[in-house]
């Protein structure tokens, strides 16, 4: 069982509905936090969709924070900041043999229309000006340190990959460079 304390936030740049869920209180004064900034994902978070991996991260965030201490950022950015229904949209492009940015762009849309400043304006009103970052995508730690957050490290999440997600994978390190190794597929009895 995860125990922790949800955090809202009000006067968001963005004016958005965004929770940060703190987890196993540092106990050390002045311990950088492990921060996990987390895209909704409504298929993958709340449906279990083998399509993407944003479930298993999700899992695998909760875990590490809840043992290190730290922040999730659940962000309210469905879709790379599309929104749910153009994402399923972009799903039915991508059955026609569409990668998930080449859809989106067919939608007359961006590759990743997602924005981490309001990220970095939740970490500032929780007090939080340096962090350890839970994630695979440069963009985020990019934009973060943008923004004034002192990024100390940027610690990589497992590899979710199986036959169901793998092309989607594949996008993300092509596209956004992700860091994400691909040499190996979970056993399907193991997938998400």
């Amino acid at each position: 069982m995860v125990v922790g304390r949800m955090h809202s936030f009000d006067g968001l740049s963005d004016e958005g509905e965004h929770f940060a869920l703190e987890l196993a209180p540092r106990t050390l004064s002045g311990a950088v936090p492990l921060v996990r900034v987390h895209s909704e994902c409504v298929t993958g978070d709340v449906l279990g969709s083998l399509r993407c991996d944003c479930g298993a991260q999700m899992r695998e965030a909760l875990q590490r924070i809840h043992d290190d201490g730290g922040f999730i950022l659940y962000l309210r950015q469905e879709g790379r900041g599309i929104g749910l229904y153009r994402k399923l949209d972009a799903y039915r492009l991508q059955e026609q043999g569409l990668d998930t940015f080449s859809a989106n762009r067919a939608l007359g849309r961006g590759d990743d229309e997602r924005r981490f400043n309001v990220a970095a304006e939740m970490l500032s009103a929780l007090g939080v000006p340096r962090i350890r970052l839970l994630s695979n995508n440069p963009a985020k730690k990019l934009q973060l340190i943008d923004c004034g957050i002192a990024v100390d490290t940027m610690e990589l999440t497992g590899v979710h990959v199986s036959r169901h997600n793998r092309s989607y994978l594949e996008a993300k390190v092509l596209h956004t460079q992700h860091q994400i190794a691909l040499d190996s597929e979970l056993p399907e009895k193991q997938v998400p």
